[in-house]
């Protein structure tokens, strides 16, 4: 799913892209590029995308003109996307649950890749799960053992019903064979409250949400939900050596309208690929727990259909709607 592009091969894309894009599409890009971000401006995701931008913008020529788009659970900056001219100039930079999870709580499903074509992936990043300091454990093993000598009392908070902490609680309870109780916030902050007061016990999330708590002993990280370098994590268990079976892990990558020109697609790809092996952007995304992981287009969108194979099955067995 995921490929490192190897210098020589990069070099010699980028020089015959160059020259047939001479060609075939003129001067792009020769404006402004529009970069939709579903989530409000800080988050993880919009933080990751502005620097992103920043660094593509050095290859390209061009800047690209952040627009943050939050609220709806994704689903209206998705669409204003999707809606948009398929001409280059609008990209949607997202989280992995905006694409292969909350569009199959719609009341109308479509094939997301009817609406969008994948540029490519240029980060992973597992879930952190942590737990209130005020739980009396240590271990995903003493996590799971605490589950099952207290059944009924274990609750999990996330920022929203359908969102990859929510699915990835469900994921997890099935998978170590315990109860729990999901209560969705409107946001993470709130969970975030509550979880330090321990009026819920434990939360899935990526890193830089929970950094802070966890300096100051308010939470304990017991875990990963995916094998990472990235530096916040490497002292952290996979969950799995405990809960077999039980992997996933979020991503970031740059989608656009379905019907955007192939060699354009392109160009943003190795305008990304460039990006990644900036090494300031590098250090960047490793800061907030990230691992650079490409994958272009045709690999991304394999990776997608397998993936909402996976959350799909999660959402009919837990009865996940949205109200």
């Amino acid at each position: 799913m995921t490929r490192n592009l190897p210098r020589r091969t990069f070099l010699t894309s980028a020089a015959a892209l160059a020259a047939f894009g001479a060609r075939a599409q003129g001067a792009y890009p020769n404006r402004p590029i529009r970069m939709v971000i579903p989530f409000a401006a800080g988050g993880a995701t919009d933080v990751l995308g502005r620097d992103l931008a920043q660094a593509m913008t050095a290859t390209l020529g061009q800047s690209f003109v952040v627009e943050n788009m939050g609220g709806g659970a994704g689903v209206p900056a998705l669409n204003t996307v999707a809606r948009s001219p398929a001409d280059g100039y609008t990209t949607f930079f997202c989280a992995s649950g905006n694409i292969t999870a909350q569009p199959l709580l719609a009341k109308n499903r479509v094939d997301i890749l009817s609406q969008l074509t994948p540029v490519g992936m240029v980060a992973t990043a597992p879930h952190v799960l942590v737990v209130s300091a005020k739980l009396p454990v240590h271990t995903v093993g003493e996590l799971v053992a605490y589950a099952k000598s207290h059944p009924g009392t274990l609750n999990f908070g996330s920022a929203g019903v359908g969102g990859l902490a929510h699915l990835g609680t469900e994921l997890f309870a099935r998978a170590a064979g315990i109860s729990i109780t999901h209560v969705p916030y409107k946001g993470a902050a709130q969970a975030m409250t509550d979880l330090v007061s321990g009026q819920v016990q434990g939360m899935f999330g990526t890193m830089p949400s929970f950094t802070g708590m966890i300096e100051k002993g308010a939470i304990r990280a017991l875990g990963i939900t995916a094998p990472s370098g990235a530096t916040p994590l490497k002292n952290l268990p996979l969950i799995a050596r405990t809960v077999p079976g039980f992997q996933y892990s979020s991503w970031n990558g740059i989608f656009v309208p379905v019907g955007t020109p192939a060699p354009l697609i392109e160009q943003l790809y190795i305008a990304m690929a460039k990006a990644s092996t900036d090494k300031g952007l590098a250090k960047r995304f490793d800061d907030q727990g990230v691992d650079i992981a490409l994958a272009n287009s045709a690999q991304l969108a394999a990776a997608v259909h397998k993936e909402i194979a996976v959350w799909d099955k999660v959402i009919r067995d837990a009865k996940i709607e949205l109200n």
